[in-house]
């Protein structure tokens, strides 16, 4: 395989790699409105790399036709303002068929989530991606890593066989680990995205990562893109009075293995009177009497 020219894609995921949220009507259909509308403030905000179909957008609980809405809906919302880095994963056709739609509707790199299988060895993970990889060798392949088994130089191995994974989305929270797994894969090879947001970022930052991921951006663009330029700076010092900012929250979103991950976004998103607070099954709503303390973290922010 070729290698392909993907150095804007390598550059946008050394950013704020936004995972909008989806909103639902009450009727529990895709609210599109709304959709367009927070993927619009996201764009107003500076945010430039958009992951449609990512965990907090309640990936596994959309159905495939939903999948396929989402990812276009963002790639048309979003023109040339901001590069798109569509989830896809489950079995491998699915995969690779939703791989090959992002690409046909002008999206130009994939996230792969972690395989859903409850066995997964090292050369089965590289024969998954490779697989997805290979299929659309036009575009950017990103691994979603969630194992602590998967071994660096198993990415090292897939990255020998496809040039086109650019990147991996790190999100086993233990920043020695981190470090050790991206000069064992590549330090250079790869761009390392923080796949445990602002609450990891500083850390993984210093272990070698140039971007992360954010929910919380969906509700205050301006304080992810303000721990960005801290961490571009090597402010660390500033980028800490973000994490204290914004520790709360996301410690929220953190608890009880992460249950209220997305319902901690959407909670805060429907007290600023953006989109509703229905989820699905599995995630469930915040009960009423713990409401008041997420609209009271937010109220003071940039947002």
């Amino acid at each position: 395989m070729s290698s392909p020219d993907l150095t804007s894609s390598r550059d946008a995921l050394a950013d704020v790699v936004a995972i909008p949220v989806t909103p639902f009507t009450a009727d529990d259909t895709l609210d599109t409105q709304a959709h367009r509308a927070l993927l619009r403030r996201l764009l107003d905000g500076g945010v430039r790399t958009l992951t449609p179909n990512g965990n907090t957008g309640e990936y596994y609980a959309l159905s495939p036709d939903e999948r396929r809405e989402v990812t276009e809906l963002t790639v048309e919302e979003a023109g040339d303002r901001a590069e798109i880095l569509v989830g896809i994963g489950l079995d491998v056709p699915t995969a690779v068929a939703s791989a090959r739609h992002a690409r046909a509707v002008g999206a130009r790199m994939v996230m792969v989530h972690q395989p859903v299988h409850p066995y997964v060895s090292q050369a089965g993970w590289v024969d998954y991606h490779r697989a997805v990889a290979e299929a659309v060798p036009e575009l950017g392949v990103v691994p979603y890593i969630r194992d602590t088994r998967l071994r660096g130089e198993t990415l090292a191995a897939l990255g020998e066989l496809c040039p086109n994974v650019i990147g991996a989305k790190y999100a086993v929270p233990d920043a020695a680990r981190f470090a050790a797994f991206a000069r064992d894969a590549g330090l250079e090879r790869f761009v390392w995205v923080a796949g445990l947001a602002e609450l990891y970022a500083p850390a993984y930052f210093a272990g070698g990562a140039t971007g992360f991921t954010s929910g919380l951006v969906n509700v205050a663009p301006a304080v992810s893109l303000g721990m960005l330029e801290s961490l571009r700076a090597g402010d660390y010092a500033g980028a800490m009075k973000v994490w204290e900012q914004i520790r709360p929250f996301e410690e929220l979103r953190a608890a009880s293995r992460s249950a209220d991950n997305v319902t901690v976004v959407k909670e805060a998103l429907a007290s600023l009177g953006l989109c509703r607070r229905e989820l699905r099954p599995p995630s469930r709503e915040l009960p009423e009497e713990r409401r008041a303390a997420v609209a009271a973290l937010v109220a003071g922010w940039a947002i």
